[in-house]
């Protein structure tokens, strides 16, 4: 769609209204001119024609129709006019009407030409009649000329500035719909993760300290009560693990590393951009908390990239040492100013890093990209 056809669907019913105003205007003013029957015949017939057009194809055209059918009504629409405008003279009036149609139905540099060409009429038929005032008509043409591309290209840009707010307003409002979809499931993640360190620290290692003790008394279990004490506190032991296991993150059901590996796969095949996966060092079983703080990293660092960084590479890092374990993830995007923005997810991934203990950093620069690392005791 051209810029012009944008300015029309904005406004399209008052743009037709306006149209047909002016045409009828200028058929009554034909009317009433000092042309000779036949001279008022041809003007009334070449406005007609102009006015049945617009309404037959035009008006659809100007919504949004690009390419040869907008160039051919808007010349046959020219051709109307320059027939009524050479034969009854007041008809020139038709340009209040005919100069928005050429930015409707144009581009921009063929719409200044048309302007150009369609102001310049009543100075060539005055030239070529002998009657009228042509050098006065030239200053009008000229004048119209410039008012008119001025008006034309005014319009236009306040249409694209508006256009250009209402997408801003509809990303915004997007963004704050996936902010609050995502504080949701941050928050319910939160509570179930919480939920489950509550049960393993508490239920689940009471009941292995159940065990332990009973049989530290009785190894051989020969007390029959004693043994049916142990027997339920293992059944009860295995139904406090399997409700952690529920409440902890679907995603981490096949192991972190899978996880992540899965969340690095599933990235380069959505965007197309290669996003490579690492380990070093000897992975380990981890604290729930501190795996769905890793998970959750990672998929909200790869979904920045994602939006904001227009990488070529993306790489994903998962290092394992005796005493704490990193995640890494880098990208060689356009990169951005970590303290200058609210809108790439760091204060919440940094939040969830410090309740585990986790330290967050993030580089960024335009020419090497991003990297963002996560280091948690563990």
């Amino acid at each position: 769609m051209t810029e012009s056809a944008t300015v029309h669907v904005a406004y399209s019913r008052w743009w037709d209204i306006y149209f047909f105003v002016i045409a009828a205007a200028n058929a009554a003013a034909v009317v009433g001119s000092a042309a000779t029957t036949g001279e008022k015949a041809i003007g009334l017939v070449a406005i007609a024609g102009m006015a049945t057009l617009h309404a037959g194809l035009g008006w659809r055209v100007a919504r949004g129709i690009d390419g040869p059918l907008s160039i051919t009504v808007l010349a046959v629409q020219v051709v109307l006019f320059v027939v009524a405008a050479a034969t009854v003279p007041v008809a020139s009036w038709l340009l209040f009407a005919i100069i928005p149609l050429i930015f409707q139905l144009a581009p921009v540099r063929l719409a200044i030409a048309t302007v150009v060409l369609v102001t310049s009429v009543p100075t060539v038929v005055d030239l070529i009649t002998g009657e009228g005032n042509w050098k006065m008509d030239l200053v009008i043409s000229a004048i119209s000329a410039v008012g008119g591309i001025w008006l034309g290209m005014w319009i236009i840009r306040v249409i694209q500035q508006s256009t250009e707010r209402a997408k801003l307003i509809a990303e915004l409002e997007a963004s704050r719909a996936e902010n609050a979809r995502l504080s949701h499931e941050a928050g319910v993640i939160a509570e179930r993760t919480r939920l489950a360190g509550e049960i393993h620290d508490t239920l689940a290692q009471g009941f292995t300290s159940i065990i332990t003790l009973i049989q530290a008394a009785d190894p051989a279990l020969r007390d029959e009560r004693l043994a049916l004490a142990v027997r339920t506190a293992r059944e009860n032991l295995a139904e406090s693990r399997a409700i952690v296991a529920a409440l902890a993150p679907s995603a981490l059901a096949s192991g972190l590393l899978d996880s992540v590996r899965r969340q690095a796969s599933r990235f380069g095949e959505e965007t197309g951009v290669p996003a490579g996966f690492r380990v070093t060092g000897d992975p380990r079983d981890l604290p729930t908390p501190v795996e769905v703080v890793l998970l959750r990293a990672t998929q909200e660092a790869l979904a920045n990239v994602r939006r904001h960084a227009h990488a070529n590479e993306v790489a994903v890092l998962l290092a394992y040492s005796p005493g704490s374990v990193r995640l890494v993830v880098r990208d060689d995007g356009c990169g951005f100013e970590p303290a200058g923005t609210g809108g790439f997810g760091l204060p919440g991934m940094r939040q969830r890093a410090e309740q585990v203990g986790g330290t967050l950093s993030v580089r960024s620069d335009p020419d090497t990209g991003t990297t963002i690392e996560l280091e948690i005791p563990a």
